[in-house]
């Protein structure tokens, strides 16, 4: 039997777990790297199938475009290189731009605008668009500033340029209940003719009343609106404005209120149409 305080001797094993290559963690990473290449990938098959032709067509345009660039620029800082497609003054002068004022064969871009009819060599060309910013731009710079910017409103539609020569809350441009117009109305037809010269399109003179009847016998909103439209005919005649480029001029009465009130200003106006090149040859062909 042994003494009692005797010295034992224990001995304690650690266990040491080695982790093989298929036990470790780098197959993760390469399984997160897979699932995230397949959630591309379907996510690209459902962003295909929800696009038309023509969206992905820009797509694929984008990324290999069919629209010639030009390698160097003309120093502007617009999405094309220079202000505008139609600015001879930013863009290179070797056929790939454009320009209004002098559109030689080696200056002009090739193709059709799409807006003014290419009747002569210097033609002076203009996009619809920048006429209706030139044309809020010389109102502004006018005498009366302000005042005339009042009185016009300009959108382009379908049918082309539309410019609202209207009545204000303060001065009117035709006498009331006549078709004489007043001094405002010259001026406002001086700025928009200045503008127009800009272009060659067919124009369309519209005239509006308001809902109050004349009071003349014999004569009512649908003559009075026809001879506002006549008079400002006549006043565009009296600028540089070829008469032959008036393709029509009509009266509409009260039938077509841009405002709610018999009397509203808004209501009592003229519209003037720059005509897109395809609805000017239309009407051309009509007459």
């Amino acid at each position: 039997m042994a003494a009692p305080n005797a010295n034992i001797t224990v001995v304690k094993r650690k266990k040491v777990v080695k982790g093989d290559g298929h036990h470790g963690g780098a197959w993760k990473v390469a399984y997160a790297d897979f699932v995230t290449a397949m959630m591309a990938f379907f996510l690209l098959m459902w962003l295909l199938s929800a696009t038309s032709d023509e969206q992905r067509e820009g797509l694929a345009d984008y990324f290999a475009p069919t629209v010639p660039i030009h390698r160097t620029t003309g120093g502007g800082d617009g999405p094309f290189s220079g202000d505008s497609i139609f600015s001879e003054a930013t863009k290179l002068r070797d056929g790939q731009g454009a320009t209004n004022a002098r559109p030689t064969d080696a200056q002009a871009a090739r193709g059709d605008s799409g807006f003014a009819p290419d009747i002569s060599s210097d033609a002076e060309l203009a996009d619809i668009t920048e006429v209706e910013e030139l044309m809020q731009r010389r109102a502004g710079e006018s005498r009366f500033g302000d005042e005339l910017l009042d009185h016009i409103a300009a959108r382009v539609t379908d049918e082309g340029l539309i410019i609202d020569i209207h009545d204000s809350t303060r001065t009117p441009i035709f006498e009331p209940g006549s078709a004489e117009p007043t001094q405002r109305l010259a001026d406002l037809i001086d700025v928009v003719a200045e503008v127009l010269m800009l272009v060659r399109n067919d124009l369309a003179i519209d005239g509006h009343t308001d809902g109050r009847p004349v009071l003349r016998a014999d004569y009512s909103n649908w003559e009075l609106s026809v001879d506002r439209a006549h008079a400002v005919r006549r006043l565009l005649a009296g600028t540089d404005i070829a008469e032959t480029r008036v393709a029509r001029v009509v009266g509409h009465a009260d039938r077509q209120p841009v405002e709610e009130g018999i009397a509203n200003p808004r209501n009592r106006r003229i519209v003037v149409t720059v005509l897109r090149v395809e609805r000017s040859e239309r009407q051309g062909a009509s007459r």
